[in-house]
């Protein structure tokens, strides 16, 4: 199965819903002309699902983030003042509402 690689925009938002194709690896965050940015590596061809993305901001208190997250990476914007740190919440991501998916493939 071919596999590439996608840009996805990422909102400064709590949490997000990304639709990705199925089993597709997050490999990075960083931010690509002043936007925030995740990159995974995906196939294609595979149906597409919804992944829960979060992001705390430095010193931001969260619930969410706990050990059933995955830590994908770290961004600064406005020049290094703000430090955004992201994560998957891993837990919910398996039964993301197929409204939000189709949301957020619409987005």
């Amino acid at each position: 199965m071919k596999k590439t690689i996608w840009k996805y925009m990422l909102k400064v938002d709590d949490a997000q819903i990304i639709a990705m194709p199925a089993n597709a690896h997050i490999l990075t965050v960083q931010v690509q002309f002043g936007d925030p940015c995740l990159w995974a590596l995906v196939s294609p061809q595979m149906p597409l699902e919804g992944r829960r993305i979060l992001i705390a901001g430095t010193g931001h208190e969260r619930e969410d983030i706990n050990g059933l997250t995955n830590y994908i990476g770290s961004f600064q914007l406005a020049g290094g003042a703000l430090v955004f740190h992201v994560f998957e919440d891993v837990l919910h991501a398996a039964v993301a509402d197929s409204t939000e998916v189709a949301a957020a493939v619409q987005a």
